[in-house]
């Protein structure tokens, strides 16, 4: 692979802007088997992430070895996360991609601080761990390793089925913390994942990483979600999503309506102009103004068509080694449905015991 690199001292139009802020080398790269896109290399400060607000999550740390998703996913609620680079949160989201290189090392510094209490640790909450770029930096396996090594349970959450590589190691670390995986699968119509989600592996071979992870030993829950109004929320099109859920050995499934966080909103309202025209009237009574969540009355609706098909799939379980810190408190999901950042997740169970979203908080402070 051939990848073509900024010199320090150069200006290269490619480069991260404000990048000459930051301390430490600086490397902006580019590869033909990218086509379009800039990878910038930095040497982060830190690598764990307070949760703000965390009381309502089911986490309080996050670690990002990514900033920018090539998964391209049209509704992702971390895009705005790029105007702090002074980037936009549309195509710059999408095509220049932060990689902090030497991620894994400062992670295992933290760790091993003596005020570190090993709390459970989230990766996949802003941008995708597993991305195509994960396939060039192999930053995940000595994150693993130190998570591992500093006996700290953490979860996964993805869309990349490079997850597959790493199973062994998992499967390792799993004899030692805990660990939980989850796989995102929103759409299961190809001609609209390929528009929707035009970098991410098919549903069918991230149904085939579910199949791997539950062969491996894992409880695997898939996240349903978004589910969006009109184009994915038919009882025919839930039905068909969670038949192959099921089929392909999943846990459980948590589901959400769509939820379009700003910055988001702008970029997906573009895509529907342009691939569903008739639908943005809709989605504008939906949405309003600066309105994120759906109305309270659609996600009722939804919920009431969802749980039974939950059940009827049975993928309405709740098992403690699904969750970081074991089963829910009573209330958390209550307020987490209520909590004005958050979107809505609801499963067959009780609201006490319901599982909250786990989309993150923006990182105004990236490294």
């Amino acid at each position: 692979m051939r990848w073509q690199g900024q010199k320090l001292g150069v200006d290269d139009t490619a480069a991260l802007p404000g990048m000459e802020r930051m301390d430490g080398l600086v490397r902006s790269v580019t590869t033909p088997e990218f086509a379009g896109m800039t990878f910038h290399e930095v040497v982060a400060k830190t690598a764990l992430n307070r949760v703000p607000g965390a009381s309502a999550m089911p986490f309080d740390w996050t670690v990002n070895p990514y900033r920018g998703c090539s998964h391209s996913c049209a509704y992702c609620f971390a895009r705005k996360t790029h105007e702090y680079l002074d980037l936009d949160s549309g195509a710059d989201f999408d095509s220049q991609i932060v990689v902090k290189v030497n991620v894994a090392d400062v992670l295992r510094g933290e760790l091993r601080r003596g005020s570190w209490a090993r709390e459970p640790v989230m990766l996949g909450t802003n941008t995708d761990p597993y991305q195509r770029a994960e396939g060039r930096y192999r930053l995940m396996p000595d994150i693993i390793g130190a998570l591992t090594e500093n006996r700290t349970p953490f979860s996964i959450l993805t869309k990349g089925t490079l997850l597959r590589r790493d199973l062994p190691l998992l499967a390792d670390a799993a004899k030692e913390v805990r660990v939980t995986l989850a796989m995102s699968i929103a759409v299961f119509d190809d001609t609209l994942q390929r528009s929707l989600e035009p970098g991410t592996p098919t549903a069918e071979a991230r149904l085939d990483t579910v199949r791997a992870a539950t062969g491996a030993g894992f409880r695997v829950t898939v996240f349903l979600m978004p589910i969006l109004p009109h184009l994915t929320d038919s009882v025919a099109a839930l039905d068909h999503a969670l038949g192959r859920i099921r089929s392909a050995g999943a846990a459980r499934v948590v589901y959400g309506a769509l939820h379009l966080r700003p910055g988001a909103k702008a970029w997906f309202l573009q895509w529907l102009e342009r691939e569903h025209p008739e639908l943005v009237s809709s989605y504008r009574g939906l949405y309003p103004g600066v309105s994120v969540q759906a109305p309270q009355a659609y996600r009722r609706w939804l919920g009431k068509r969802v749980q039974p098909l939950l059940r009827m799939h049975r993928l309405d379980g709740w098992d403690e080694d699904d969750h970081p810190r074991g089963r829910p408190q009573p209330g958390l999901a209550s307020r987490t449905a209520t909590a004005p950042r958050l979107g809505p997740v609801r499963t067959t169970r009780s609201t006490a015991s319901a599982r909250p979203s786990v989309a993150p908080a923006s990182e105004p402070t990236l490294f």
